[in-house]
């Protein structure tokens, strides 16, 4: 068996429950959340219930009052699944309030799901374990993150990872059983994993008849990953109507398989692009969807810039989740002209990273960067995160840094 390795929001989690009465760990299905509940320094300990197992799920709905009366802290894993033992949580907060008494996770976003937000408003922080990062990977989590090191300091820090990313890295992904390699056969498991959230976990969110064109749009929405959503054009090459398509991806979205990034709009450029860009959750899950491997990564599938910055898209936004709470991921488009990959904004400040694959560039591809400092004088500094292995200061505010180190 794999060893246990540390995750990154381990030490938000611990906080959390030092100061909140219910904590809540949400993410995408098999992203890591049972073996983090029982395996994570101080949560394990705890009392442990998971409703996945049909004898505990029955116990929880025939008496959900009794299930949550504990002397000791208790830990539910799959909560979502019996919304009435959310309802006896409230009740037993409200009578006994405590810090940490209940640690719930779930493969749904719970603030997305109609009646528990409702049931544990002003109880509960929520909090989402994404795949496996590089960092949690390489096991780096003792220092702070790069991004968060730069936007400090306004400039890299000086000793970072070098180097670009690895083909074989953006279609494994972070889903423990694939990036671990516990899987033996990587595709099958991803076949399996589609089939599986397709007709156990949607048909546990959401009545959908009819699976195939909502399996349809999930093939779409990773063939489009790392593009600007426009819910209209995608309905229709699904043949679907907007109504049906925007309820699907807002499935899709509380079970964690996509993600919408909010553009930045904080400056005065006209023609900003307003519509959010559409990410896969997990580069190896777009890659089995859009049916890329490795080898057709080295040689330079028409996917390729899309499932890399699909990659960058879920390791930045774990960082954010987990060292960097209060931070905004964003993206930058003037409609025709410029763009920038990614936004980190904090504050009134921000950060800007455009990605390239290659260890070469040119003045085209920083156009974009300077574009946005140009009309952004509270970015602090502007990364043009390349395939290279040297940290470069090409103009003021404006480095040139190694595609590794951006995601330290």
């Amino acid at each position: 068996m794999t060893p246990y390795r540390p995750r990154a929001l381990g030490r938000l989690v611990r906080a959390a429950l030092a100061e909140m009465p219910v904590v809540v760990v949400t993410g995408l299905r098999q992203s890591g959340k049972s073996t983090f509940l029982q395996h994570e320094k101080g949560l394990a300990g705890r009392r442990y219930a998971t409703l996945d197992d049909p004898a505990q799920l029955a116990a929880a709905r025939s008496d959900p009052q009794a299930f949550v009366r504990s002397e000791s802290p208790l830990t539910v894993d799959e909560a979502q699944k019996c919304p009435d033992l959310l309802v006896a949580i409230k009740r037993e907060v409200d009578r006994a309030r405590r810090p940490g008494g209940f640690l719930l996770s779930g493969s749904a976003n719970f603030a997305l799901l109609k009646g528990i937000t409702e049931s544990l408003a002003g109880r509960a922080l929520y909090l989402t374990l994404h795949p496996f990062t590089r960092r949690e990977l390489e096991g780096r989590l003792a220092a702070a993150p790069f991004v968060r090191r730069a936007f400090d300091a306004g400039e890299p820090p000086r000793r970072v990872a070098t180097g670009g990313i690895k083909p074989r890295a953006i279609v494994e992904g972070g889903l423990p059983p694939v990036c671990l390699a516990e899987a033996g056969r990587p595709a099958l498991w991803f076949k399996g994993y589609e089939q599986t959230y397709l007709e156990r976990d949607v048909r546990e969110l959401a009545r959908i008849g009819d699976l195939v064109p909502f399996r349809n749009l999930l093939l779409l929405a990773a063939l489009r990953t790392a593009q600007i959503l426009s819910v209209s054009e995608l309905g229709r090459d699904v043949k679907l109507n907007a109504a049906t398509t925007a309820r699907y991806l807002s499935l899709l979205e509380a079970s964690f398989v996509v993600r919408r990034l909010a553009p930045f709009l904080a400056n005065r450029a006209t023609r900003l692009i307003k519509s959010p860009k559409l990410y896969i959750a997990d580069s190896g899950l777009a890659s089995h969807l859009a049916g890329v491997d490795a080898s057709r990564l080295e040689t330079g599938d028409p996917m390729s810039g899309a499932l890399l910055e699909t990659y960058v898209a879920q390791n930045l936004a774990a960082i954010l989740d987990s060292d960097w709470l209060g931070a905004r991921l964003g993206y930058w488009h003037v409609q025709g002209r410029h763009e920038v990959d990614f936004v980190i904004e904090s504050g009134r400040d921000c950060l800007a990273v455009e990605i390239k694959a290659a260890a070469r560039w040119d003045d085209r591809d920083l156009a974009g960067l300077r574009a946005f400092l140009d009309k952004t004088p509270r970015c602090r500094a502007a990364f043009l995160a390349y395939g290279g292995p040297e940290i470069l200061k090409l103009a003021d505010r404006l480095w040139a840094v190694p595609l590794a180190a951006v995601l330290e």
